[in-house]
């Protein structure tokens, strides 16, 4: 087990663009503000949502599609560098009309409707993602 010891750097707080693809927003988010260690957290609703579970056995995401309106009760994250880009890693989870909970990965192909979001920036950390042979992930290289 690693860790890293940051600081914040800084801190935004804003809302994502109605109707554009969730995944997609925050990357272009990162990107053009050239955070490369942070975190995420994301209230609000979608018009659908794509979502991943990850299979240990198979080494393979199962991608889940709700093509409904839905509550985003949490979308949590953080941000590291991947082929020394930025890169957000999203868990989503959402609840339907009746209040049933789902989530898992976030995918693109997951349209906002209303998204407030809180990124934190912690800087110049350079936390690298590489391939993990043993869990067939892309985790930190600490």
């Amino acid at each position: 087990m690693g860790h890293i010891n940051i600081d914040v750097k800084r801190r935004f707080m804003g809302r994502f663009k109605y109707d554009n693809d969730l995944l997609q927003e925050i990357t272009t988010f990162i990107t053009n503000e050239n955070i490369r260690s942070g975190e995420i957290r994301i209230i609000g609703a979608v018009k659908k949502a794509r979502f991943g579970y990850f299979n240990q056995s198979t080494k393979e995401y199962k991608f889940i599609e709700k093509n409904e309106h839905m509550e985003i009760l949490s979308a949590i994250g953080n941000i590291s560098l991947k082929d020394g880009k930025p890169f957000p890693h999203v868990h989503i989870i959402l609840a339907d009309e009746n209040g049933n909970a789902f989530g898992g990965h976030l995918m693109e192909g997951t349209k906002i409707f209303a998204a407030e979001f809180v990124i934190v920036d912690y800087g110049e950390n350079n936390l690298e993602r590489v391939d993990d042979d043993y869990t067939g992930l892309s985790l930190w290289n600490l």
